[in-house]
């Protein structure tokens, strides 16, 4: 009988491709994960695992047993699932972009201490790239993330996408300025997201779209940033609605090309659907997103 414990950590060498990787991920040491993972091989009676320079690679029995791997973990998450609905809720482990960790998320927690006080949520602030992977890699039962138009999220094997709503993107220019169409912005400094993001592609694409290559001056992965620098006057940005709350912006704000909006959804394992306390934790902030302001800042 194969233990389950070792089973995920091959199904995080599959996932990550290094030891360090899964032990960084799951706090145990490299040595202990590759204690463990020889364990397995030898329960397994064949090679999982064949040397690739200085590291180690999934032999194809190694890639079997992974798949077989997933497939007992989601397993076990139902069983979880199942009995928590007869024995109590459980804890909920929720990563969130940084715009719905500032203004959703805190409406959904004030909701659920009122109506279930005995519900535990824990909270990571993580950008979608990362929290989408954690989630397929059960680190999170629960994640917030978005997708830009014509940029749709990798669909992973295993995970379910649910809409919350839509949140309008414009300009976002210093205060003392008049809105201006975003052709008439090709010589200002830009503040973008990192490159790589689905928001970096997307603002990029924007301004090629309307004629121009940007001048990105400022990369921020955290938007307060970009605020403040569009406010002392050293750039130019785009920004999505969410990220000023229920409060007006202060900033001067402009129409892009078409009025683009991104979705913002949630994201759990098909495995998790069934369980009780992660879908009170999306009730919550599906109506946390509704009861958001819905006009422009």
């Amino acid at each position: 009988m194969f233990e389950l414990r070792r089973l995920r950590l091959l199904h995080e060498l599959a996932l990550r491709g290094t030891i360090a990787e899964v032990a960084a991920s799951l706090s145990y040491s490299p040595s202990t994960v590759s204690q463990q993972l020889a364990l397995l091989e030898r329960e397994a009676g064949v090679p999982l695992l064949e040397p690739d320079g200085r590291r180690v690679r999934l032999t194809p029995q190694g890639r079997m047993l992974a798949a077989h791997a997933a497939r007992a973990l989601e397993l076990d998450e139902a069983a979880r699932a199942a009995l928590s609905a007869h024995s109590g809720l459980e804890t909920v482990r929720m990563a969130a972009m940084p715009t719905a960790a500032e203004t959703i998320v805190p409406t959904a927690l004030t909701m659920l201490a009122e109506r279930v006080p005995q519900l535990r949520v824990e909270l990571s602030e993580l950008p979608p790239e990362e929290s989408l992977f954690e989630l397929s890699a059960r680190r999170f039962d629960l994640v917030i993330a978005e997708q830009y138009p014509g940029h749709t999220r990798e669909l992973r094997a295993g995970v379910v996408h649910e809409l919350l709503g839509e949140d309008p993107i414009r300009i976002v220019m210093p205060p003392d300025e008049d809105p201006a169409p975003l052709s008439a912005l090709r010589d200002r400094a830009w503040v973008m997201e990192p490159s790589g993001t689905a928001a970096r592609l997307w603002a990029v694409q924007q301004c090629r779209a309307a004629g121009f290559e940007p001048d990105v001056r400022y990369e921020a992965s955290d938007l307060t940033a970009h605020i403040r620098l569009i406010a002392a006057g050293r750039a130019v940005g785009m920004l999505p609605d969410l990220i000023w709350g229920d409060a007006p912006s202060g900033m001067t704000l402009a129409e892009l090309p078409g009025s683009p909006v991104r979705e913002v959804f949630t994201a759990v394992r098909e495995s998790a659907e069934a369980d009780e306390a992660v879908d009170l934790v999306r009730s919550a902030l599906a109506e946390a997103f509704a009861a958001h302001r819905r006009v422009a800042p």
